[in-house]
């Protein structure tokens, strides 16, 4: 079981187009063309981010869970539903 994570992530700018987070001292692009969960999200519920793990991030204001991998690699992640 992996131990809890050394450093939280946070939301450092929301834009039109998508938003950044600030983890593990890299910015990380969420674009909203590639993660529609948060495009009609309210400000509050995309700030309000948890890491529950080291390679794991949750909003649970909007039941959103993702992995780093799947943000930094999202070709290797099509979306399989659509909104």
């Amino acid at each position: 079981m992996p131990g809890p994570a050394t450093s939280e992530a946070e939301v450092t700018n929301i834009s039109k187009h998508g938003f950044w987070l600030l983890v593990d001292g890299r910015e990380l692009l969420l674009p909203f063309a590639e993660f529609p969960w948060f495009r009609q999200a309210p400000v509050e519920a995309i700030l309000h981010l948890e890491r529950p793990t080291p390679g794991h991030l949750y909003w649970p204001l909007l039941d959103v869970d993702l992995s780093l991998d799947s943000i930094e690699h999202p070709e290797r992640y099509p979306l399989t539903s659509r909104l």
